[in-house]
């Protein structure tokens, strides 16, 4: 199907300029292949890459090559922002809570603990107690684990909730080898999470659980909610989030 025309030619240069960029990465790209693959007369692409350097969003090296400037962070930061990520994932964590029927939370770390950022509620009942904003231990939560396990640099004491070195370390490892990580009864008498991170260019932004009593979260009941979170998830997540991958 043919795509059709942009509205306003001008701008839609400047964007296709920005991918074109984007995809040259750090060695950039010469002003006449630039000009070739955009389909843009040189003239005119050197001023608009005029105005993009202006305003931070392309760069010229030394050897002449444009690359795509620092301005850009700006606005993958902000897209990716805490206050702007409930909307943004709102309508994936409902495709899944709709797969599973069962609690779905979205949640980030904050210090030592993880603060609920969202939730979705199941059609049928289930008594656990949460509420957005609520904080909560990191270490002995799936979605905490979720994160820590999935932040390179992160260490095996994130607060003094009293969890043993040893049983985060082992929750941690674990983590990373099956790319989810769980939490059974830790929290909440006869409840099991299972949560993922979502990764922003390789490091958690968020993580996202599913939260049902522990008879729903063994065998192949369990096995149905990692593929939930595993399979389909991926593939209903805004553009830039993606999984961890698992070690093994």
């Amino acid at each position: 199907m043919t795509q059709p025309p942009s509205p306003l030619g001008s701008v839609d240069k400047a964007l296709l300029t920005l991918d074109a960029l984007a995809r040259a990465g750090a060695g950039g790209v010469a002003l006449a292949d630039l000009a070739s693959e955009v389909g843009a007369n040189k003239s005119t692409l050197h001023r608009t890459l005029a105005a993009l350097r202006h305003r931070g969003y392309a760069d010229q090296r030394p050897d002449g090559a444009y690359t795509l400037g620092p301005a850009v962070l700006s606005l993958g930061a902000a897209y990716l922002a805490e206050d702007n990520l409930p909307g943004l994932l709102r309508p994936a964590l409902e495709v899944l809570r709709d797969e599973v029927d069962e609690l779905v939370h979205l949640g980030t770390l904050a210090g030592q603990e993880v603060v609920y950022l969202d939730k979705v509620e199941p059609q049928r009942p289930l008594r656990v107690w949460s509420a957005v904003g609520r904080r909560i231990p990191v270490a002995t939560t799936a979605l905490g684990r979720a994160l820590l396990a999935a932040t390179p640099d992160a260490g095996a004491e994130p607060g003094g909730d009293g969890t043993p070195d040893a049983t985060l370390r082992a929750a941690l490892a674990a983590a990373r080898e099956r790319g989810y990580a769980t939490e059974t009864e830790e929290n909440e008498p006869g409840i099991a999470c299972v949560a993922v991170a979502l990764l922003r260019a390789g490091r958690p932004v968020a993580a996202v659980s599913i939260t049902a009593p522990v008879e729903r979260m063994t065998g192949a009941a369990r096995d149905a909610r990692v593929a939930a979170l595993r399979e389909l998830l991926p593939t209903v997540l805004p553009t830039g989030l993606t999984l961890p991958t698992p070690s093994t």
